[in-house]
């Protein structure tokens, strides 16, 4: 039977491959950086976005008091991601130190989060919601990433990341 939770894991794992992928490329590899970073963000956006909207609320809505610290936690940590750690890897050059030191925070912070996620805010929800309603989850899931609003939030997260990235230009040291 399908599984929300087991769709977001594996993507989760994804993100994973492709961070190790990201921080393990030289400064010279700019255009493969690049393209790590769009394949990230393909990834990346569409999931936090569906989690803001659909799956924290549900989860927040049978939480008790802890759960809901779990559920205000992760939320905070996706909006630390989108305004602060994405614009400032977009506002580094792809072939810099500064680049690469982004995309070692962006790793670490992401990979944290997922590890919560899966072990506590996944454990709770495998007890609140039934087998039915998870699998349901997962077809809204993949419903919702063919859709046209999922793809004017994706579009609207890269324009906002770009915006901010045009005033966090890094300076080089020296």
């Amino acid at each position: 039977m399908r599984n929300i939770l087991d769709t977001l894991k594996s993507e989760h794992d994804e993100l994973r491959s492709l961070y190790q992928q990201l921080t393990a490329t030289s400064d010279e590899r700019d255009d493969e950086r690049r393209g790590l970073v769009q394949r990230i963000e393909s990834v990346l956006i569409p999931h936090a976005k569906w989690e803001e909207l659909v799956f924290y609320p549900a989860f927040g809505e049978r939480a008790n008091h802890e759960q809901q610290l779990l559920y205000s936690a992760a939320m905070q940590e996706h909006r630390a991601i989108e305004q602060s750690v994405l614009p400032d890897l977009h506002a580094a050059d792809f072939d810099s130190r500064q680049f690469a030191g982004s995309a070692k925070v962006l790793a670490e912070l992401t990979t944290h989060h997922a590890e919560e996620e899966e072990t506590q805010i996944f454990a709770a929800a495998r007890t609140m919601f039934s087998p039915q309603e998870l699998a349901e989850l997962d077809e809204q899931y993949e419903e919702w990433k063919e859709s046209g609003v999922a793809t004017a939030l994706e579009m609207h997260a890269k324009v906002k990341t770009a915006a901010k990235s045009i005033f966090r230009m890094p300076r080089a040291p020296g």
